[in-house]
């Protein structure tokens, strides 16, 4: 089965109420070592998330605009000039986590895969995702360093995942060795697709790190291969 976010996410969150106070924002990030923190309602829904970079938006805008000499780092520049900045200097107003968060927040659920959250956070350029129950409440948070945990899984429940997802009958024809994270398939098959099959399944598997074929069969044939094969 695939390895979802509940299986690595963090469930002791780092949150700010919309009304705490800018400085014990700051305080928040210091105490507890972490660059960005979920912003929640009342009732504990993620109404956005507060980072860093958010807070430090007063402090550059502050000596931009008042006079100080100051040439923001290129980055900066290429947001200001993409029509970001009148954004940043909303911010560089507030007073609160409401005023200064970004929103709405991307956010997961526990149900999710960490392929699928991997690729969100690959595709917004964030570190971390808050997680939500259906409610849109704050049940954890999920970093990049949580995602990678897939690949210090145990061998051996790499290879009897591997083993678990092949058909009955091909079990006791392919051999299914595991060393750290490298599986290797050796063995012969019946058909030319029942060893494709096994190796992209094991492929598949989580914590996978590469796949050594060297699978043989007896007849090559054209099936198509079933999406799922026996294994769960």
């Amino acid at each position: 089965m695939r390895t979802a976010v509940r299986d690595v996410m963090t469930t002791e969150v780092v949150a700010a109420q919309e009304n705490v106070p800018f400085h014990v924002v700051a305080e928040l990030l210091i105490r507890y070592a972490v660059s960005g923190a979920p912003v929640v309602d009342e009732n504990n829904r993620v109404v956005g998330v507060i980072s860093e970079a958010d807070l430090l938006r007063k402090e550059e805008f502050k000596q931009r605009y008042y006079g100080d000499y100051y040439r923001p780092p290129l980055r900066a520049r290429l947001r200001h000039t993409a029509g970001s900045e009148h954004g940043g200097y909303r911010k560089s107003l507030g007073q609160n986590a409401g005023d200064l968060m970004t929103a709405p927040a991307l956010v997961t659920t526990p149900e999710a895969s960490v392929v699928t959250a991997a690729r969100l956070m690959d595709k917004h350029g964030i570190k971390r995702l808050p997680v939500v129950d259906a409610e849109g409440r704050l049940v954890g948070i999920v970093s990049r360093r949580d995602l990678i945990k897939v690949f210090i899984r145990d061998d051996e429940a790499i290879k009897a995942e591997v083993i678990h997802g092949l058909p009955l009958h091909a079990v006791s024809k392919v051999e299914v060795a595991v060393k750290e994270g490298v599986v290797t398939l050796s063995g012969q098959t019946d058909k030319s697709s029942e060893a494709l099959f096994a190796a992209r399944h094991a492929e598949n598997v989580d914590g996978v790190v590469d796949v050594r074929d060297e699978l043989t069969w007896k007849e090559v044939d054209t099936a198509t291969i079933p999406p799922v094969w026996g294994g769960a």
